[in-house]
Order: structure tokens, then C-alpha cells, then sequence
């Protein structure tokens, strides 16, 4: 479970054993969980995050889609050879 970024005090990480589904970030924060797409970036699923929280996480993922694809994409090919 690689975390990628630590902003705002929300955790973003991949777990490792998800290489079958399109880019995604999971992000942590209290006792909170959501899940993201990152391309098109939706949200998949959220545990508690309120609307305000996940307006935050969303414009963080828009700023950074581009850094957390690469790391997506750095992470799963090196991992599946």
C-alpha cells in the first residue's frame, strides 16, 4: 500500500494487488475513505467524507492528476514483471 502523497492532511495511496482496474487513488483521512478514478477523475465510492471534504480531495487530484498518474503508472509496470 504505497502512499503518493501526504496534502491537507489526506492520505493518497494505491493498494498493490488492484492492477486490473483503471488509474484510481484511495485517500485516507480521520476515520474517513474514498476512492477516486483519476482519468477521467470521478469519485468511485466514499466511507464518510463529507461534501466539503470531497470537493478538497477532487480540486488536490485535479492539481496533481498529472504527478499521481506517473506514479500510477511508475508503481504498476514495475510491479507486473
Amino acid at each position: 500500500m504505497p502512499t503518493v502523497l501526504r496534502e491537507q492532511g489526506f492520505q493518497f495511496y494505491f493498494y498493490s494487488h488492484e492492477t486490473t482496474e483503471p488509474p484510481h487513488v484511495h485517500v485516507d483521512k480521520g476515520g474517513s475513505s474514498c476512492k477516486f478514478w483519476l482519468s477521467p477523475i470521478a469519485l468511485a465510492r466514499n466511507y464518510g467524507f463529507s461534501d466539503v471534504e470531497l470537493n478538497r480531495i477532487r480540486d488536490i487530484i485535479v492539481e496533481r492528476q498529472v504527478f499521481l498518474l506517473s506514479k500510477w503508472n511508475e508503481f504498476f509496470n514495475r510491479n507486473q514483471g
